[in-house]
């Protein structure tokens, strides 16, 4: 599975490695991916993998 928040569908990042000589190597910043367990209204347990700043906004709607 690739490594996308379920909810926001938010993905890795791309960027440059820099050295002390500025030398630029491509990198990706990849999302701190964490799995939560939801209960949806008919009472069903789903899983998902969401990233730690979307488990935190759903910890604050009081989702989680």
């Amino acid at each position: 599975m690739a490594r996308k928040d379920q909810i926001s569908h938010r993905g890795p990042l791309s960027g440059n490695n820099r050295s002390h000589a500025l030398n630029a190597t491509k990198r990706k910043f990849n999302l701190n991916l964490q799995q939560i367990t939801l209960k949806t209204a008919s009472g069903k347990k789903i899983r998902l993998k969401v990233s730690a700043k979307t488990k935190k906004t759903l910890r604050k709607w009081g989702q989680v």
